[in-house]
């Protein structure tokens, strides 16, 4: 059995191997032969594609050409292109070369690589031209992941006797023609024709190595594995490499069961059995001796958890503490009057300080989500507009590295959608963050799509690079091209599937009025944030997602961070029951895909305590029009989706002379100055090569009746505004990148649109504000440290409050006995003598008792309750303990929620809102 399936093997290889020598014959005849050549690349692609069939076991084929040194140079002038290496690098000079000038469709990328330049393909090459046969490469994986040989047949002007010396041989070579053999197929095809295919195991090795035979076909079993075997010598033609087929039986014949009923049979039973009682009972015994073990550790595992929050909550009270201190005086610091240099110094010590926190939430986020305490909240919000603050927030170094920073949500996108806003912004600002820190040229964009429509996937996707007839990955030929692709900035991107095409086809969905494919209330968002920063290497790429890790031990020197980020991110995604991952590709850039599933919320259905969350634009733009000149379609749809936001319609071209066009009614159009309110122009479309001034042609427009009155020139820019409204004749200039309120604000100002007082009062003082909250209230603050009573106390009367402060649970009761004054208690956890939560046991146990003698003394159900409401004192817990503060440990004592040290505005709005807003008094 085993020696007819090394003859079929070996008369199926020769068939091949024929059909290699038909070509080599072919291109002998058709382009030495023939004056002019009668061969050539499109007719050599077009007959090997055609005639593939005869080769079903061959990956493709490729013809190299010898070229001397000395011809080197006028080979490269007819041919158009340079030898270079199987690095994609410009050959260096040699004796000869073997550049590939014919290859097969599903080899092509290997045109103009030197063979020769590979060390096993030059070895293959000297043996073939050398002997007149056909060579073999070792075994290596071909592209399609099969084991496979590379085949290579010398190319001759002339014809040959068999007996011809190694000189006249090498004299006569004109070429090498090749191909890659999928050894795997041809093995697997050949077992499927015969029977017996199921008790066989064939193994085929390349054993011209002795001491390491290579496997060609079936697993990695040694050549002596203890097994009945037959081994089999393969002749493929190559005297220099020798190969062997080994074939046993997939198991071991069975034993009759006569076997069993000699004597001898039924002693070894009986002492197996014996054998397996006693193994049995000492296994026992050794089980549950591990089980003891086991239970001992884990117990000690859960104090060690337990000790660790401890002291990740001990940690950070004592370093929050002084932390609110520091960062609380420089805010008061602030906002008095202090030098150019003083303010400069405070706000730098400020944003030290910030970043100090920052490091410190990213650590104990980590640590909540090990222990399980990490909870997402469920209110509305505007998707779009922490999409603005996230730009807001990085706009600054986006500029001064000079990279595009976009943002695109698509119109699918529900307005306002029900989750954890600060949550999806940590990821946001996450990803950004680093391909901020890792980009110096280029773009980052940050795109939202609904799952239905978008093709981004989150799983991972491969960008190889193949280099070589071998298929073998090079990482150091992945490098980005000077050739401009069709994207936001002009550099290629990371994934493929970002391109223009598939984003013309995402829009495509937007412009139509097609159902949202699910009936349910929940919305499952695709976000990707693109950048052509410096990609993250291949080695490194299965570690991104492990905390503190870094792609490389240079990186955190050169780059700075923690590590953290992407760990705490993924987390986060996968709370929301979404995946994430990547694309990315060194020295081109990165591109992180999540989905996050959150759930669609109506306006009409936010009550007035949320409302605040929410950031409403101005309507002032309704049906204005503008006219964009931009030579990028993805920008160009990125500045149309803000305009649209602001209710201004908007028609893109390419350049100003098309602008011009748009005006004058060509191509059917035609806008009249009512309807063209500016014109919008980016930076890098302005051009230089104008024939005349843009004014001088809008005033001949104006004498040919075209325009009554000019349109806005507005300019979109990444440099200084005031620098390019000084280098441009136009009438403003938007800094990007854009976002919508700084767009409104510019065209506010740009187009003359005023905005009322009324406006800026209720904003500052109106009862969406902190200020609008806190004017007037009296506050008690409860804590032990001084340093932060007057931090709590000073940012409190900023924002009109009148403040108390005690240092003492024991002094808080005293000021707290029914009836008092004070309409909200901030109240520390960590005192000494009564902590934060035994203190807010007794002030509800105060108010208890007040309701019980005033229920006595009025026999009224309605009044009680009134009077029950009337005496609920808001206690805020006011900690530095972010894990154990929890809503649900508060809520335990009678609190209503926490505010964690040092506090924000925003945060603090958020948690008196619901007490002190315009709700709480209905």
């Amino acid at each position: 059995m085993c020696e007819e399936r090394a003859r079929m093997l070996q008369d199926q290889f020769a068939v091949s191997v024929n059909h290699v020598h038909a070509l080599a014959i072919l291109v002998a005849t058709f382009h030495y032969e023939k004056q002019p050549p009668a061969l050539d690349q499109d007719t050599f692609a077009d007959y090997t594609a055609r005639t593939s069939f005869e080769r079903p076991l061959l990956s493709g084929v490729a013809y190299a050409q010898r070229v001397m040194h000395a011809d080197r140079e006028a080979f490269e002038r007819q041919q158009g292109w340079i030898i270079k290496t199987m690095k994609h690098e410009p050959s260096p000079p040699q004796d000869e070369y073997a550049p590939v000038i014919y290859s097969q469709e599903t080899v092509s990328y290997i045109e103009g690589l030197d063979m020769m330049s590979g060390e096993e393909d030059r070895e293959n090459i000297l043996r073939s031209r050398a002997t007149g046969k056909a060579v073999l490469t070792r075994p290596f994986r071909l592209m399609s992941n099969h084991l496979g040989v590379v085949l290579t047949f010398p190319v001759y002007l002339v014809d040959l006797p068999p007996d011809a010396k190694v000189e006249d041989r090498v004299a006569a070579t004109a070429g090498y023609l090749g191909g890659a053999f999928d050894v795997e197929s041809l093995v697997e095809n050949l077992l499927r024709q015969l029977a017996g295919n199921q008790e066989l195991v064939v193994n085929v090795y390349d054993v011209t190595n002795h001491s390491n035979p290579l496997v060609m076909y079936g697993s990695e079993v040694p050549l002596g594995a203890p097994s009945p075997s037959h081994t089999c010598t393969l002749d493929f033609g190559d005297p220099f490499r020798n190969h062997h087929m080994i074939c046993r039986y997939r198991s071991e014949p069975h034993v009759p069961w006569s076997a069993i009923t000699t004597p001898s049979g039924v002693f070894v039973i009986l002492m197996l059995i014996g054998y397996i009682i006693y193994a049995a009972w000492n296994r026992y015994d050794s089980v549950k001796e591990d089980c003891r073990k086991m239970e001992a550790l884990k117990k000690r595992a859960e104090a060690a958890d337990v000790a660790k929050s401890q002291f990740l909550a001990t940690v950070s009270h004592e370093i929050r503490t002084p932390m609110n201190g520091v960062l609380g005086m420089l805010d008061m610091l602030l906002d008095t009057e202090l030098k150019s240099t003083q303010r400069d110094f405070a706000q730098t010590a400020q944003i030290c300080g910030k970043a100090l926190i920052s490091l410190i939430n990213e650590v104990l986020d980590r640590a909540k989500i090990e222990a399980g305490k990490l909870e997402l909240e469920s209110v509305p919000f505007d998707l779009r507009s922490i999409l603005d603050e996230v730009v807001s927030l990085f706009s600054s170094k986006s500029r001064e590295k000079g990279i595009e920073l976009a943002v695109y949500v698509s119109e699918r996108v529900p307005e306002i959608l029900l989750g954890d806003p600060g949550r999806f912004r940590q990821i946001i600002t996450n990803l950004v963050g680093n391909s901020i820190k890792f980009t110096e040229r280029g773009h980052i964009f940050v795109q939202v799509h609904l799952a239905d429509h978008s093709n981004l996937a989150t799983e991972p996707k491969v960008e190889s690079v193949a280099n070589g007839i071998n298929g073998h990955i090079d990482e150091t030929s992945v490098v980005s091209t000077s050739v401009p692709h069709n994207t936001l900035s002009g550099f290629e991107a990371a994934d493929s599937r970002n391109s223009w095409e598939n984003f013309k086809a995402l829009l495509s969905y937007d412009t139509n009025d097609m159902a949202y494919g699910s009936d349910s209330g929940n919305v499952t968002l695709v976000v990707s944030v693109e950048d052509t920063g410096i990609g993250i290497p291949i080695h490194a790429q299965g570690r991104v997602f492990m905390p503190f890790m870094q792609a490389d031990s240079s990186t955190s020197r050169n780059y700075g961070g923690t590590g953290i980020g992407l760990s705490i991110s993924k987390c986060l995604v996968e709370l929301m029951s979404g995946q994430i991952n990547f694309v990315s590709r060194p020295n081109v850039g990165s591109t992180f895909t999540f989905t996050a599933v959150l759930q669609r919320c109506e306006r009409n259905a936010i009550n007035v305590s949320k409302s605040a969350l929410l950031h409403p634009l101005p309507s002032s733009f309704q049906g204005l029009s503008t006219l964009l000149v931009d030579k990028r379609p993805v920008r160009a749809t990125v500045t149309e989706y803000h305009l649209q936001r602001l209710g201004i319609a908007s028609k893109s071209v390419r350049t100003i002379e098309q602008a011009l066009g748009v005006l004058l009614g060509r191509n059917g159009t035609s806008l009249t100055r009512k309807q063209l309110s500016m014109l919008l122009v980016e930076s890098d479309s302005w051009g230089l090569k104008m024939d005349v001034p843009l004014r001088t042609r809008f005033l001949e427009m104006k004498q040919n009746g075209c325009e009554s009155v000019f349109p806005q020139v507005i300019l979109l820019s990444l440099a200084d505004s005031d620098k390019m409204k000084a280098e441009y004749a136009v009438d403003s200039v938007i800094t990007k990148p854009l976002k919508a309120s700084t767009l409104a604000a510019c065209l506010f100002q740009s187009l003359g649109i005023s905005i009322t007082q009324a406006n800026n009062e209720k904003k500052h003082h109106g009862p969406d504000s902190l200020y609008g909250l806190l004017l007037g209230k009296n506050i008690l603050v409860v804590d032990d440290n001084k340093v932060n009573l007057r931090v709590a106390a000073g940012t409190l009367k900023k924002y009109g409050a009148k403040v108390e402060c005690v240092e003492s649970g024991k002094d808080a009761l005293e000021r707290l006995q029914v009836p008092h004054k004070f309409d909200l208690c901030l109240m520390d956890i960590q005192m000494p003598e009564m902590d934060g939560f035994e203190a807010t046991r007794q002030i509800r146990a105060i108010e208890a008792k007040a309701h019980e003698q005033r229920d006595n003394a009025d026999n009224s159900d309605a009044g009680s309750t009134a009077k029950k409401a009337q005496w609920h004192l808001p206690v805020l817990a006011m900690t530095a303990d972010v894990i154990q503060a929890t809503h649900e440990e508060c809520t335990k004592y009678g609190m209503d929620g926490y505010v964690s040290k040092p506090f924000e505005e925003k945060q603090l709005f958020k948690a008196v809102q619901k007490f002190l807003g315009p709700s709480a008094s209905s």
